[in-house]
């Protein structure tokens, strides 16, 4: 049973916290933490534009603070969630000899969005746009770790 999600995007200021922030909305009860694939922004909380979006929706993101995947979150968590293919590419690299822990893209969880990634909102300044997708994808993720919720 998935009961540990990792959340993991580049910096860990955007994509990733504010999916780890709406996960545990959806799903109280299971452990959800967020990292990033780069220590750019290890210690820092999450971009202002981000949290000012998502707390708009009701989700307040202020106490996350950024930090970096690492071969033991192989081992800490039941699912790794990337939010792009170069994300998960970098995650599959850290991963330990012998550890079985899947690592997908989360959009793999929202099919009908069409997506193929989350678009880092950092670049493309669509904080909204994001969190659509970021919530289509997470509600997709509670049906697969939490059937008949």
């Amino acid at each position: 049973m998935t009961t540990r999600i990792l959340f993991v995007c580049l910096g860990n200021i955007c994509r990733s916290p504010a999916a780890e922030g709406i996960a545990r909305a959806l799903m109280p009860g299971l452990e959800i933490d967020s990292a990033g694939t780069s220590d750019w922004h290890v210690g820092e909380p999450p971009y202002g534009a981000m949290q000012a979006a998502a707390r708009s929706r009701g989700i307040d993101l202020g106490s996350l603070r950024a930090r970096q995947v690492q071969p033991g979150d192989f081992r800490r968590f039941d699912l790794i969630v990337a939010m792009d293919s170069d994300h998960l590419s970098k995650i599959e690299a850290l991963r330990p000899a012998g550890s079985e822990t899947p690592a997908r893209l989360f959009t793999d969880y929202a099919p009908e969005t069409g997506a193929d990634h989350v678009p880092d909102p950092y670049y493309t300044r669509d904080f909204d746009a994001a969190l659509d997708l970021i919530e289509a994808a997470a509600a997709g993720l509670k049906r697969s770790v939490l059937p008949g919720t």
